[in-house]
């Protein structure tokens, strides 16, 4: 897994970010979003918990690089996140953690 701060500038979801030292990554990804209400957010548009292995499964098999860029609200439970992380975990699917530069 990889931190980045390039997180602002990939969704319009706001959230505030985990703060990290960490270099930007410039790729063609998906931006999976999880904000203070943990509600899951896929390029900016809402999908529900349990659709959002196979949203992602479909984005991404248009993709070369399987990468998505994991922004979740520092509020946000460790179990919200592990569950996106487990779905690229098993899917082979490279996550960029988003933070704020510190």
């Amino acid at each position: 897994m990889i931190a980045s701060t390039l997180a602002k500038q990939l969704d319009t979801i706001e959230v505030k970010l985990p703060q990290a030292k960490g270099k930007t990554e410039n790729r063609q990804s998906v931006a999976v979003t999880i904000n203070e209400n943990n509600r899951f957010f896929i390029d900016g548009e809402r999908v529900s918990k349990a659709s959002v292995k196979q949203e992602l499964l479909t984005l991404l098999s248009q993709k070369e690089d399987k990468v998505i860029i994991l922004r979740a609200q520092k509020t946000v439970p460790l179990e919200e996140v592990v569950y996106v992380m487990n779905i690229a975990n098993q899917n082979a699917i490279k996550v960029v953690l988003a933070v704020d530069a510190q």
